[in-house]
């Protein structure tokens, strides 16, 4: 896996000089702003869909988009991946088995479109394609609620990009400890995920054991992603939708929102998720 430019994994976000008024007083100041550039994925050759994404991590999106997405099964099917830096933005050329990607490489006209950073449907072409049905999810670990809190507690400080920019997702991997094993950020939550298990693939994390915390909604296309992942605990800071609902009670998945510290409400499957003696139904 190779970058012909050292701009493949950078920081995510530059510094633009801007005016800011506080108190009455104007300021010129220099300003860290989050990156959203087009990103070209190019399997075997041929296009696939270019999607906007800040340039922080690209080969784990790369490995992560690929399995969520089901181009491939896994970390084993993927032989290469070279980034590179183009004018417009970046190119990623991934190699894999060509049977692999049979039924989803079509001809010139029915290749997918542009997606935008904030949209998971905007390549899709038919609704097949849009609402996707993952198997069901392993059953996965119990966690102690406290496990959720500990994590929720230390989720700002993980956040490098989110701390100087305030303006991307994050998806993190939290063990049963509420210990932060990874974290990835971007301006779109699912690029963020993709590219967490993306990490978690490269590092031979087990999806059994712990669960994922995401600081966006949990829509549908986040719980499909997850799945598709073997997730099987998904923790979002805001609510989700009712089809993200559907989705992960048919999954098997646990699904939980608005989580704060003292506060969440549990969506399905409420079993792996342990509270403390003297909490009131």
């Amino acid at each position: 896996m190779q970058t012909d430019d050292a701009k493949g994994i950078n920081a995510g976000h530059v510094r633009r000089s801007v005016e800011r008024y506080r108190g009455g007083v104007r300021d010129r100041v220099d300003d860290a702003i989050a990156e959203e550039v087009p990103v070209a994925m190019v399997y075997n050759g041929t296009p696939f869909s270019v999607m906007m994404l800040t340039p922080a991590h690209l080969e784990d999106f790369a490995l992560g988009f690929s399995v969520t997405e089901g181009l491939i099964g896994g970390v084993d099917d993927l032989l290469d991946i070279r980034v590179h830096a183009r004018l417009e933005g970046y190119q990623l050329d991934l190699r894999v088995n060509d049977r692999l990607l049979e039924g989803r490489m079509g001809d010139e006209q029915q290749r997918l479109l542009p997606g935008r950073s904030g949209c998971g449907l905007c390549g899709a072409r038919t609704l097949e394609d849009a609402v996707r049905h993952p198997d069901p999810v392993p059953e996965g670990p119990k966690i102690q609620a406290q496990a959720m809190e500990t994590a929720l507690a230390a989720l700002r400080d993980a956040q490098p990009i989110n701390s100087a920019t305030g303006s991307v997702h994050a998806a993190a991997w939290v063990d049963t400890t509420g210990a932060m094993r990874m974290v990835r950020e971007d301006v779109g939550r699912h690029n963020a995920l993709d590219k967490l298990i993306g990490a978690m693939l490269r590092a031979a994390l087990d999806p059994r054991t712990g669960f994922l915390l995401v600081t966006s909604r949990a829509s549908y296309e986040m719980v499909t992603k997850a799945a598709m992942a073997e997730i099987s605990l998904m923790v979002a800071i805001s609510a989700p939708t009712a089809l993200a609902i559907h989705l992960a009670r048919s999954t098997g998945m646990t699904l939980v929102g608005f989580a704060r510290q003292n506060s969440h409400v549990v969506y399905t499957h409420p079993q792996r998720l342990l509270h403390a003696d003297g909490v009131r139904a």
